[in-house]
């Protein structure tokens, strides 16, 4: 067969671009340390690197959110012990003032102090993150959630909005608690309602000589309790001369407790709601009790500035020991509440804890699957380029040996 010119030109160029092409692949795997550049390279490998790549980008997005909501609930964390602090130093000042060697200057010193716990509270509630987004504002985290009036109470004007982020491909960890379910919605101690005592009027000069009280009042029937007369106000009296006890709703529908049938600390019901009184109460005495179920913070300490603020010179003792229990079992339940909340957190912080352990131990099997089918073997490599270039250089010298040769040599 007769080789043209041409056909040798061609032939032996497109020898060596090919090992020159394959001389600059190898140099291409060497400077990267990788074996797996692209498809060309390894298509089902490459695929399978796309895979690991993806994973491994997903955990580096999800251990951002970690890293976010480590840090808001951490925060939140913090606001809830501070608030807790406090509110333990309001029951402890609630328990000095009922010390009957306090004078009215000294009760109002503790009043003083509870005043300043009561805005330190509202300023917790209206914390900040290092966004400048307040962090019990559900959604509305532009919008300062809370504002104390010139009585004292406080109002919320946020939201119920939970924030979450994703932490794995099937795990949201919430990032905030909304203020009023944080701060509005504490179980109220009694139960289901409170009670008003009325103050010493002329016709009844011993309101709650007895001290009696409302202990606990709890829906238990709640189909009875819905077809019942509303507003769910009820009036407790204790009849004059023989002590029955009639109980009237907002209707004006009476049922009476005859004195035989009646005892103190008895429970009885009431349109499915089953009601406790304490005390042995005297005839002539009553109170109303009306629907609540939930007592913010801010009313709790309210109510224990209001209760310190009668001073020493309470015309009502008993009452003022009823409503001192009364205090004492709200603020009680507002530290219930707050440790819930605060345990909530706790659990949001070791779940992310778990999960971004999770998330290193499959990055780790995940980068050694990469490594094994990506990382070159440097030796081998080196190997087969130095052989890729002796052959290039090879064949340069074949061809241009053979590009000079002509008869003209041999004449």
């Amino acid at each position: 067969m007769r080789v043209s010119t041409s056909q040798f030109y061609m032939q032996s160029a497109l020898q060596m671009g090919n090992k020159s092409s394959e001389l600059n692949e190898q140099m291409a795997k060497l400077s990267s340390g990788k074996q797996v550049l692209t498809a060309k390279d390894n298509a089902v490998q490459y695929s399978t690197l796309a895979g690991y790549k993806d994973d491994l980008s997903n955990i580096e997005k999800y251990n951002r959110n970690i890293i976010q909501a480590e840090s808001n609930n951490n925060l939140q964390e913090t606001m809830f012990s501070d608030a807790e602090d406090i509110l333990n130093n309001v029951r402890d000042l609630v328990l000095q003032a009922n010390n009957g060697a306090m004078s009215d200057e000294d009760l109002q010193a503790i009043n003083d102090q509870l005043s300043n716990n009561l805005e330190q509270l509202v300023d917790i509630a209206n914390s900040q993150d290092e966004n400048g987004d307040y962090i019990f504002a559900g959604f509305q985290t532009s919008q300062q959630p809370f504002s104390q009036k010139a009585d004292g109470s406080v109002n919320y004007s946020g939201d119920s909005g939970v924030n979450t982020l994703q932490v794995s491909k099937n795990i949201n960890v919430a990032t905030n608690q909304s203020g009023d379910a944080a701060f509005m919605k504490v179980a109220n101690a009694i139960g289901d309602f409170s009670a008003n005592y009325p103050p010493s009027l002329p016709a009844f000069p011993n309101a709650n000589t007895s001290g009696v009280a409302l202990a606990s009042a709890n829906i238990t029937d709640r189909g009875t309790y819905n077809t019942s007369a509303t507003p769910h106000d009820y009036t407790f009296d204790f009849a004059v001369g023989t002590g029955d006890l009639t109980v009237t709703d907002s209707a004006g529908g009476t049922t009476t407790f005859p004195v035989a049938d009646y005892e103190g600390g008895k429970k009885i019901t009431i349109d499915g709601i089953e009601v406790s009184i304490s005390g042995n109460p005297l005839p002539g005495e009553s109170f109303t009790m009306s629907e609540q179920e939930e007592v913010s913070i801010f009313d709790a300490v309210n109510n224990a500035i209001s209760w310190v603020g009668q001073g020493v010179s309470a015309s009502e003792p008993e009452q003022r020991q009823v409503d001192y229990n009364t205090v004492l079992d709200q603020l009680s339940s507002t530290l219930t509440h707050l440790s819930s909340r605060r345990s909530e957190v706790g659990i949001r912080l070791q779940v992310l804890e778990n999960q971004d352990n999770r998330h290193l131990d499959t990055a780790l099997g995940l980068e050694s699957g990469k490594a094994n089918i990506e990382d070159l073997d440097i030796a081998k490599a080196i190997t087969e380029f130095e052989q890729s270039q002796l052959a290039l250089q090879a064949s340069q010298q074949v061809f241009t040996k053979v590009q000079g040769l002509t008869l003209f040599n041999y004449l």
